[in-house]
Parts: structure tokens; C-alpha cells; sequence
């Protein structure tokens, strides 16, 4: 077996390595699946960074919209994606390391932006009810 076959395998991959993936491979950013989704881009963002899974209903529209069998997201198995394109599967392993990282810290300043906007949005309630005393 080569090293390309089992890129998206359950042991290699987790879901939503293979929900960006597919996303990528056609193209889409995460704001064009969330509209085709009818979800926020912060619920696409939690999925691919596996803070999260889909309901039911909507892992099913996932896998229509990306164009892969619900199998495959869910386990890596069916239809779906070989690897990545082939310059992306070429990379030598600390380049990886550095991209897995960038998308740890990219999920991290994400989460830090909506508790940010949570506080924001309980001290301007606070600023209105102190106000109105």
C-alpha cells in the first residue's frame, strides 16, 4: 500500500481532516460550504477542527454537497479521496508538522475571537443595565 492510498484512513485521518479535504478539492472556501450547508462558518470551522460533528441530517447534506459517501467522512472508507494533490502529498514531514500546527493555532485564535465576542457582548448588556439604573 502506498503512502498516498490511505491518507484519509481512519487511522491517519479524522473526520475533519476529511471534511477539509473534500472542501478543498472542489474549491470551496469555508464560508461557500456553510451557505450551501445553511450553517454558521463557525460550526464548518468547529467540524474541521473536530470540535464538533454534524447532525445527522446535516452530515448527510455534508456529503452531497462534497461529493464523498457518508462512509468516507465518517471512517475514511467508500468513496471518496485518495490524498491530497500531489505537491501537497510531497512535503516532507516537518513541513506538515508546521501546517498541522498553524491550523491548531488557527483554531485556537478562532475560539479566543468568539469568547472575545461573548464578553464584549455581556459588558455592553452590563454598560445598558447600569445605565438605565
Amino acid at each position: 500500500m502506498d503512502d498516498k492510498s490511505d491518507w484519509y484512513g481512519a487511522d491517519t485521518a479524522t473526520f475533519g481532516d476529511r471534511v477539509a479535504g473534500a472542501r478543498d478539492a472542489l474549491g470551496l472556501s469555508q464560508p461557500d460550504l456553510a451557505r450551501r450547508l445553511g450553517v454558521k462558518v463557525k460550526t464548518v470551522r468547529a467540524w474541521e477542527n473536530d470540535l464538533s460533528e454534524p447532525r445527522a441530517n446535516k452530515l448527510q447534506m455534508l456529503s452531497g454537497v462534497l461529493g464523498v459517501s457518508l462512509m468516507w467522512l465518517l471512517n475514511g472508507e467508500g468513496e471518496g479521496l485518495n490524498g491530497p494533490v500531489e505537491e501537497e502529498a510531497s512535503l516532507v514531514p516537518e513541513v506538515r508538522a508546521l501546517l498541522l500546527e498553524m491550523r491548531q493555532i488557527r483554531a485556537e485564535v478562532d475560539d479566543a475571537a468568539d469568547r472575545l465576542a461573548r464578553v464584549e457582548k455581556r459588558l455592553r448588556t452590563a454598560l445598558m443595565e447600569a445605565t438605565e439604573l
